[in-house]
Parts: structure tokens; sequence; C-alpha cells
């Protein structure tokens, strides 16, 4: 028997997700390290990157759910508590560490066949690293004398292999990262770090299927294979065999989004019974371009009608939104995009160029004039 398909409108689809994010409440995760624990559990990862013209876009993909967030508490979580760990989602993420074994399978394939990169990696030189980790302590780049490291005997071999072997350590799971100032990672045994007498066992594909099928219930309300697998298309068949099961049994129902050329979405019949309960999205963001809501651009502009354009890596002359564009969600629209830079001296948010997507109103610039305030003083406390 073929399940009954679900007809919703976009703006439902919208309300749902938005919802599934928690950009609809005020203070959806409480505050303090409590509340970025619960918000990275939540959301499932939350995306590290180097840029930081602003605020870095973990921080800022955290204040935005949590208005009074302050990095010490993230800082907490990963180095005090330790509930959550870096790892590669879709890219280098905060993940929560009780998710650690569903990463397993990846750091163990790195193991077998390493990255090109990693090729040439000395392992005499990996294991006087691991050695020196384990009697001294976690290690950063900069408390390595790349010289320890080359071997005495080959004078040509100088390439400093500090980074790629902390590297390797990371990927291939013998290494985690213990804490984080800025960009500057410390490098821990990951079974000391945790307290493990070993790491957890990978999740079977079949767990791992059903982690990235329920995250992305989680997370976006309505899901489609593209997006529950964003970063991980190897995993859509797995995911796809999960989907036709829960579809049998009921508790999932297949969606057709109105405008949208296929119905290959599906939903939790308890989230569609509630649309008719959801109070429409009245809260103004600007939202990080690695924000949950942003970084799947197809879905995005499927939903909201608005396709981001990320230009940091753009030449200057090809330009359209700036160099780092955050989108401004209004309710449930993106009405602009504004490229800012903070004045870290002068302690001031500069406002590069500002491209309205909808009609300008004076309420609504008022709207988002606020909204610009509050992340100009997060930029001085985070």
């Amino acid at each position: 028997m073929t399940a009954k398909t679900t007809r919703i409108s976009q703006a439902d689809a919208r309300r749902l997700w938005l919802r599934a994010q928690r950009l609809g409440e005020a203070a959806p995760f409480g505050a303090g390290p409590a509340a970025v624990a619960a918000a990275i559990r939540h959301l499932g990862y939350v995306q590290i990157d180097t840029i930081n013209v602003i605020e870095r876009c973990h921080h800022h993909i955290l204040w935005s759910r949590i208005p009074e967030y302050r990095a010490s508490a993230l800082e907490a979580v990963q180095s005090i508590e330790k509930s959550a760990f870096e790892y590669w989602a879709h890219a280098l993420a905060y993940i929560r560490t009780d998710d650690y074994r569903f990463f397993v399978a990846a750091m163990d394939a790195w193991r077998i066949q390493p990255h090109p990169s990693f090729a040439k990696v000395d392992p005499d030189a990996y294991a006087a690293l691991l050695t020196r980790i384990r009697d001294n302590g976690p290690l950063s780049l900069r408390d390595i004398d790349d010289q320890e490291l080359v071997e005495k005997d080959h004078p040509w071999a100088s390439r400093k292999p500090s980074k790629r072997l902390l590297t390797q350590g990371f990927w291939i799971g013998d290494l985690t990262i213990s804490a984080r100032t800025g960009m500057l990672r410390s490098y821990e045994l990951t079974e000391r770090h945790f307290g493990w007498t070993a790491r957890p066992s990978p999740a079977s594909p079949q767990d791992f299927a059903y982690y990235l099928l329920d995250r992305g219930l989680r997370t976006q309300g309505v899901v489609s294979l593209e997006s529950m697998t964003y970063g991980d298309a190897p995993a859509k068949a797995e995911v796809a065999r999960r989907v036709a099961e829960r579809v049998a049994r009921g508790s999932l129902v297949p969606v057709e989004i109105e405008g949208l050329a296929r119905a290959n979405h599906w939903a939790e019949p308890d989230a569609l019974d509630e649309l008719p309960s959801l109070l429409p999205a009245t809260r103004v963001h600007i939202l990080s371009p690695f924000d949950p809501l942003v970084i799947q651009r197809k879905r995005l502009s499927a939903l909201f009608g608005y396709a981001h354009r990320f230009e940091a890596y753009v030449p200057a002359a090809k330009r359209v939104l700036g160099y780092f564009a955050l989108p401004v969600l209004a309710g449930d629209r993106i009405v602009a995009a504004i490229d800012t830079k903070m004045d870290r001296k002068a302690g001031a948010l500069i406002i590069q160029k500002w491209t309205w997507l909808v009609p300008e109103t004076k309420a609504l610039r008022s709207k988002v004039e606020t909204a610009l305030s509050r992340f100009e003083r997060f930029q001085k406390m985070a």
C-alpha cells in the first residue's frame, strides 16, 4: 500500500524549518555552558571557519540561538565538560561527544587509506609525537620545535612535519582537539582527553543512516534525501532504506511542497499536525553564511527564494553582495544581505555594503538596525 502524500506550502515548510532551527524563540536553550551543550546536541554540529572579519562563525551560530552567549561557554563545553569534540561533518565542526561513534568509521577509513598529503608521513616521527604527548600532555603547533622531529641522518628531509603529524593524528582519531584559542588548537590523546579506556566502536552503516535521518528531522522539520545527507552523499542509499522503513510503519509521511518539482520530502506526522498552531515567525536575525539555515544553498533557495553568494574567494570586482555578506532573516523571509567588518581597535561594526532583497520600508530598516546593534554588542563581548 502506497503511503498518502501530504501537500504543504513553502511557507509551511519554512515555518517547520525555522522552528526546528530554534530561530523563532528568544532564548530556546537558556544561557551558559549548558545552553551551548544543548544547542550543539540539538543542531547536531556547529561549523568552524577561520574567517574573522567579524566574530568567527561557530560563535556567531551559537549567539543566534543563545542571546547571552560568551565564547568562554564553548571553551568550557570542549575543554572542561568535554561534551563536544571537533571533527568533520560537512566541514570542520563541533559535534556532541555522545555522537562520537558515528564518526569512528571515517577515522578508520583515513587510517586504512590516508589522504595523499599524509602518504609521506614518517611513522617513526609520528610515534615520537604520540610519545611526547603521552609523556608531557597536550601540544599545540607552537609547542613543537620541528627540528626535533626531522630525521637527523637525512638533512634534505627538512620540511617541517609537525602540522602534518598532528593533523594525521586528528583525522585518524588518535588525537583530539582538547582546547582552542582562536584558531590555535591543542592536541591530546583521544582516550585520555575523554577518560576512555578505548575509543567507541564505529556505528554500523544502518545506525549511521538512522543518525542522519533523525538529525535531519530534528533540525529541518521537513527533510529530503539530499538535505539529510548533505556532506555524506555515500550514505544516501542506506538513508533511503531507513526512510522507506519508517514510511511503511507510518512514523514518516511523504510530503509534497508546493512549487517544488518533486515530491521527495518527508516529515513526522506530529510535526504536520502542529502546523495549524505554529505562530508566524517574527524575529530578526543577522545570520552567519555558515549557519545551518544558510549553508545548504539549494535548500535555502528552494524554500526562501534566496540564493546566497559566498564571495570571500571571489575577486573584488566580481562581488555582488560583498566579501562576507550576512543574510538577514526577518520573520520567514531573507530581506537583506549586509557585508560587515569589525574595527576591533575602534570597537565599531562597519557596514561595507547593504543590499536589500525586498522593498525597504522605514519599519523594516528600524528592525534590522536594532538587530545590527545587538550584533555589534556581541562582537565586543563574545
